[in-house]
Parts: C-alpha cells; structure tokens; sequence
C-alpha cells in the first residue's frame, strides 16, 4: 500500500494576483516601517560591530548562568552580558567599551575576582570601535555587491525585468529579517550577517524556479492572459515551493530549539527568511511582474523538411 503525504492537492487552484495588490501595499509598508525603524530605533549591535570585551569561561557544573550574572551585576567598569556558550561554557560580552590595555586588565581582575577561581577562563579578546565600523561597511559592501551580482545574473539567465523583480524579493526578505531583529531586540553580529546573504541564495533559488516556469509558460501560452498565466505558473511549483521550504524549516527550527546560544541569532534569521521567501516569490516578485511589458516570445518549433532530414 502505498502511502504519500500531500501538503496540497495535486492541481491547485490558488487565485495569487487576486490579491496582488494588497499583497503589495504590505510588502511596501513592511520595508518602508523597516527603514524607519533601523534610522530610529536601529539593531542590537553585537560586539563585532561595537566593539568592546570578550571572555569565554569554562564553569563547572554547580554554577549556573544566574549564579554569574547575579555574581557580575553591578560591576564598576561595563555591563556585562551573559550567554550559554555550550554545555559547560559560558560567554561574557561588555559591548561598547573602548578600554585602554591597564583598562580591560582591570576589568578581567575584576571578573576572575568576583567569579572565583572554580571557573577557567578560557580566552579574552578585545574588539575597538574602529574594527567594529570597518565590519559594519564590509557587511553593507558585501550585501550590496550580492545584490548586484544577483541582478547580473538574473538579467542574463532570463530578461532584465526578472532580474529587477529578484532583487526586489531579496530586499523584502531582508527587509523582514531585519526588522524582527529590530522589534525583537536579538542580537545582530557577523553570524547574522551571514545568515542574510544565505537567505538572499535561498530565495533566490526559489525565485528562480517560479521565474523558469513563468518563461516556459510565455512561450507556450502566447494568448493567455498574463494574470492567468502567473496564477497557473504559481499554483505548478507551489507543491515543490512549500516541501523544499519546510524541510528546511523543520531543520532550523531543531537548532534553534536545541542549539547553543552562539547560534541562535543565525537560526533566527534563517527561519524568518526561510518563511518569508516563499511569500516574496509568490506574492511580491512575481505579481510585480504584471507591470513589467514582458515579451512572450514563442517555442521555436522545427519545420517538416528539418524533421525529415533528422
């Protein structure tokens, strides 16, 4: 007996551009509340781009993450933050201290006094504010130099047009990353950071299946209606689109339940982008389409005489 699990019906019949438009507004209103948000409110910074103290502790099984904060609250130099770094480690951040040498030697007596000496300290790193500024371009440098390639890319694998509608998709997939980092307060570091141009790949690896199926069907369905087309390219890989999409949802979801906390800003990220990806192929990149002028250019099929020489 053959058993299958079907996520949704064999032939879909899913009216997409029905509400394109209102899918639209939302896409814009989420990117523009974005940009006002990182101007104003902005990121959590982590100590990648604010520079500041990093110590990494090794503590024995009694001591528990509350027993180091409780003991390092109050300190008179920084505000420490502490995070699980593993099963019997521990991580201490003060973002934003800009400490000479006699300064961050200070501060590390201070922490091994008040710790005690049942924990190791395992390593001490010192990250300055000019370092912390340099991430910062190069993160933006290496996000707008993704996009451009991306653009690149698309334009020459299809038409200009889809190249544009990818690039678009990608900035409302980062767009959503970053503002529930801004609203939810995580900390934003280089992991994360990675964490949005591998979701900038994802996506575009989705967006690019629906675009084949989009440029298959001009070629073959030159009198359709172009909203009609869209619908029938959509509903196609929406089976492929959702089981490639929860596969990879299931797996981020397991390590940002059951992984250390070194890597939950990165599993955070991964998931609302993860989710939101198929939302912009389906409901941002693709219906953007409609005001594009795309050409239908037609299968070009063999003539008799050629079919007789083969």
């Amino acid at each position: 007996m053959n058993f299958r699990l079907r996520l949704i019906k064999d032939k879909p019949n899913i009216d997409f551009m029905g509400v394109h438009k209102i899918t639209l507004a939302i896409a814009f209103l989420m990117v523009l509340i974005t940009s006002v948000l990182l101007f104003t409110k902005g990121l959590n910074m982590g100590i990648d781009f604010t520079g500041g103290i990093l110590i990494e502790i090794k503590k024995p099984d009694t001591v528990k993450i509350e027993d180091i904060r409780k003991a390092l609250s109050g300190m008179s130099e920084g505000t420490p933050i502490i995070q699980e770094f593993g099963a019997d480690s521990a991580m201490i951040k003060i973002p934003g201290k800009e400490a000479d040498t006699a300064a961050q030697k200070r501060i590390y007596a201070e922490i091994q006094t008040r710790l005690g000496s049942s924990v190791e300290f395992r390593r001490t790193e010192y990250v300055g504010p000019q370092v912390g500024d340099e991430l910062v371009m190069k993160s933006v440098y290496a996000f707008l130099w993704s996009l451009a390639a991306i653009l690149v890319y698309i334009w020459f694998r299809f038409e200009w047009q889809f190249g544009l509608m990818a690039v678009l998709a990608l900035v409302h997939d980062s767009c959503a990353t970053m503002l529930f980092f801004v609203l939810t307060g995580f900390e934003f570091d280089l992991s994360t950071v990675a964490a949005v141009l591998l979701i900038a790949g994802y996506s575009l690896n989705e967006t690019v299946v629906v675009f084949d199926r989009i440029r298959e069907m001009l070629r073959k369905y030159r009198k359709m209606p172009l909203t009609e087309l869209l619908n029938l390219a959509l509903n196609d890989t929406l089976s492929r689109t959702l089981t490639t999409s929860l596969t990879t949802l299931i797996t981020m979801a397991s390590l940002a339940i059951f992984g250390t906390e070194a890597i939950k800003g990165f599993c955070y990220a991964m998931l609302v982008g993860i989710f939101f990806g198929p939302i912009s192929s389906n409901f941002v990149s693709s219906p953007l389409l409609l005001y594009m002028n795309l050409r239908r250019t037609p299968i070009v099929q063999k003539s008799e005489s050629e079919l007789v020489k083969q």
